[in-house]
């Protein structure tokens, strides 16, 4: 592997952003030239400038202005902005890591599917939503385990306080892009996805069931395919957690997860927020570790620093 780190820049200084902020700040393989909002007064921004961390309030002009800044952009700001962002900044031939369900670049799961799509023209890569990057795992080996399966339904259960405007805004979105990457990545065509923003206090730890009907359960094999898998989220979200094994009742199997934040700059509370940034580095260093293999580094403007 190269010693040399992938220049990325973070598009939204909300709590997604600077929590993403903190977790490249951990990275071997990453290393955050730009932190871009609108408000130099917002928490985030002053947080990065503490940090010494280059700054903007410019939005997405300051990647037009300056498009030799970084290689790979992480889009935390909403699934609207990201459909305006995502036509300005595949012109400029950047790797885009979209953190909002707008539902355009390829879905991608680090515990299921690989980075194919670096070997595309333009390279988007969706990191679906939090309730996907928790569910999506789950429902696919359930249907791995279970070819019968008949329908899949997702009920998730996050704290009131980590859900801010930008995740209140996108509620729709993310019904409609979570139901979409359970599909996809199950191949059962009928999904329903329920979120609950619950008020209680102390806050509770974002906890998502997964509902699955079959006809002939095999509770033995799903729970050796997700004991392999629970191994292998870890490896990157190290607060997800098994609460309730597989069982069947209803004539449904049901599967409950629990998902804690490391608490990097979110409270740990707030692993819905956690999953989907982890989920998104990770996302981001096997790009930064196969980025010598890509096309011509010119026409992606690849600068490194050591």
């Amino acid at each position: 592997m190269s010693e040399k780190k992938l220049k990325v820049a973070i598009l939204g200084t909300g709590n997604i952003g600077t929590d993403l902020l903190m977790k490249v700040l951990q990275s071997p393989n990453l290393e955050c030239a730009v932190f871009i909002g609108r408000n130099l007064q917002s928490q985030g921004i002053l947080k990065a400038r503490d940090l010494g961390i280059n700054i903007s309030n410019r939005g997405i002009n300051e990647i037009i202005d300056n498009p030799d800044c970084c290689d790979l952009v992480f889009d935390a700001t909403s699934a609207s902005s990201h459909r305006t962002h995502w036509e300005i900044l595949k012109t400029l031939g950047k790797i885009v890591i979209d953190m909002t369900p707008s539902n355009i670049g390829q879905m991608f799961v680090p515990a299921i599917n690989d980075l194919s799509i670096l070997n595309q023209e333009h390279i988007n890569i969706n990191m679906i939503s939090c309730g996907g990057q928790v569910s999506i795992p789950i429902a696919h080996a359930i249907t791995q385990t279970h070819s019968n399966t008949k329908y899949i339904e997702v009920v998730s259960s996050i704290a009131s306080l980590s859900a801010g405007p930008g995740t209140r805004a996108n509620i729709d979105e993310y019904i409609h892009t979570t139901e979409k990457g359970l599909a996809l990545f199950s191949g059962c065509g009928n999904t329903k996805t329920i979120l609950n923003l619950n008020p209680a206090s102390p806050c509770i730890h974002m906890q998502t069931t997964i509902f699955a009907e079959v006809d002939k359960p095999d509770i033995e094999a799903l729970s050796k395919k997700i004991e392999v898998l629970i191994k292998k989220i870890q490896a990157y979200v190290p607060g997800y957690k098994l609460v309730v094994p597989p069982v069947f009742e209803n004539n449904r199997i049901v599967v409950t997860v629990m998902v804690s934040g490391k608490g990097d700059f979110l409270p740990e509370y707030a692993g819905n927020l956690d999953i989907i940034n982890c989920a998104a580095v990770a996302a981001a260093e096997e790009i930064a570790k196969k980025i010598d293999t890509l096309r011509d580094p010119v026409e992606y403007r690849l600068n490194y620093n050591e």
